[in-house]
Formats: C-alpha cells, sequence, structure tokens
C-alpha cells in the first residue's frame, strides 16, 4: 500500500504564500505520477497540478497557472506544491493523490489516482 500524507496547510492574507508537502511511504509502485487536487465546500473536487514520476511532465490547472509550482524529491518521496499570490478563491482542503503512471504525462481525473491523503486545509482571507 501507499499512505500519503499532506501538510503545510493554514491560514495566510490574499497574495500570500504557502509550501504544501505530500510524503508518500510504502513500495507498492517504484513509478508513480502525483497529483493536487482541491475541494472547496459545496464544490466538486478541482484539479490542480500533477507530476511525473520523472518530474520532466508538468500539469497545471488554469486557475492556478504562473502562480503554483509543483515539484517532487524522489529521493525523499515527497512532492511538493509552492502556492504563491494566493487568493480567496483558492480555500479549499487540499487532497494529494498518486497513481501508478505507465505513461509520460499525468492524469487530470480524478478517477485515475489510486491513493489519496487525508488533505490539509488552505484558507486564504480578503
Amino acid at each position: 500500500q501507499v499512505q500519503l500524507v499532506e501538510s503545510g496547510g493554514g491560514l495566510v492574507q490574499a497574495g500570500g504564500s504557502l509550501r504544501l508537502s505530500c510524503a508518500a511511504s510504502g513500495r507498492t509502485f517504484s513509478k508513480y505520477a502525483m497529483g493536487w487536487f482541491r475541494q472547496a465546500p459545496g464544490k466538486e473536487r478541482e484539479f490542480v497540478a500533477a507530476i511525473s514520476w520523472s518530474g520532466a511532465n508538468i500539469y497545471y490547472a488554469d486557475s492556478v497557472k504562473g502562480r503554483f509550482t509543483l515539484s517532487r524529491d524522489n529521493a525523499k518521496n515527497t512532492v511538493y506544491l509552492q502556492a504563491n499570490s494566493l487568493k480567496p478563491e483558492d480555500t479549499a482542503v487540499y487532497y494529494c493523490a498518486a497513481y501508478s503512471l505507465s505513461g509520460s504525462y499525468p492524469s487530470d481525473r480524478p478517477s485515475e489516482y489510486t491513493y489519496w491523503g487525508q488533505g490539509t486545509q488552505v484558507t486564504v482571507s480578503s
């Protein structure tokens, strides 16, 4: 099994920054893509960003492109989401997810991901 644990969420003013981390444990698969999704109250789960195992392919949602940066450190089994210029509409529970990736480009579809973290709350005040 693979366990994912998010951290780094919190309360920040608009325009501020947060760095979210997702630590993975277990040896279910060797190569996997990791992604971030978010869900605000009363709204559907929304894709944020995803990264391939090598880190060569990174995919961002248009809503966060240019503000968020996704990276991973495979030696630490950790993926990072640097969120800058945060807006109130970024407020949500952020979930880390992973799946075994056979291709090179990670998916933006939640159904592709087989492992999920517990989520970390991000709140951006006006």
